[in-house]
């Protein structure tokens, strides 16, 4: 184990066999994350994260991106019942309104750190037991030009996570544990902008049974398929307006066959 600057134990050694390929090469995320940005966006997006640290309006926050499994499973082979859990935001919300995410959320001023920030949110948000939950490791930093977070994503892994629930309906519209399957299905992929403006800046989305998963909650998804090892080719020319995207969401009707 390792101590991190937030007082919080990372323990990769918890991590089963089948999730060491994704904690071995978590330092590889960031640059899977970044191979799909175009390169002047990329700079813009740089440039943003320099002004806002210059001008002390950076924003801090942390998401947990859990996964759940069996603990004894043969290590090159990804269980069938592992899962990611995803929530989407309510409607409501004045930002991010109806988009999937990861639980998580801003630090607050007596947060001990992205761990504890990043359970602090998922407990809130999805009444998850944080007692049953092992952080692994945190990845490097990323930036949200949208909503001007630089945000830390908290990878973790629970054997047994409990039970999941939406807490507050104003918050939250759907807590999900969604199977890893669903996300490497390539019958699932596709790539999603935001509206005619943004087409070039398309990014990596997930079409799923309740939720479409794009932006950049999409984005580290993808990321951690490849640095993971765990992608398949997919269609990378099914480039879709975030309209036309969410109109085909809950055409499937489960996690079943079409979408595992």
């Amino acid at each position: 184990m390792s101590s991190t600057r937030d007082g919080h134990l990372l323990a990769p050694g918890a991590a089963p066999a089948w999730l060491k390929p994704l904690v071995d090469n978590a330092d590889r995320v960031p640059k899977a994350y970044r191979k799909r940005v175009p390169p002047d966006i990329l700079a813009a997006i740089t440039a943003a994260k320099a002004t806002a640290k210059v001008t002390g309006t950076r924003r801090d926050a942390a998401v947990l991106v859990l996964f759940s499994g069996p603990q004894d499973a043969e290590p090159d082979s990804l269980p069938d019942d592992a899962d990611l859990l995803v929530t989407v935001r309510a409607s409501t919300l004045r930002h991010h309104a109806g988009q999937a995410a990861f639980p998580g959320g801003a630090t607050d001023p007596g947060d001990d750190g992205p761990v504890h920030t990043a359970f602090r949110e998922a407990a809130e948000e999805t009444g998850l037991d944080t007692s049953r939950v092992r952080p692994l490791a945190t990845l490097q930093r990323m930036f949200i030009p949208p909503s001007g977070f630089h945000v830390v994503p908290v990878l973790a892994y629970s054997a047994d996570p409990g039970p999941v629930v939406v807490v507050d309906e104003a918050e939250t519209a759907v807590v999900a544990r969604v199977p890893v399957r669903a996300f490497i299905n390539p019958d699932n992929r596709l790539m999603v902008y935001r509206d005619a403006n943004s087409r070039r800046w398309a990014g990596p989305a997930f079409l799923l049974n309740e939720m479409l998963v794009w932006g950049f909650t999409g984005q580290v998804i993808s990321a951690i398929l490849d640095a993971a090892g765990w992608a398949v080719p997919w269609n990378t020319d099914d480039v879709r307006g975030l309209d036309e995207a969410m109109a085909l969401v809950g055409d499937g009707g489960g996690y079943g066959e079409n979408q595992q």
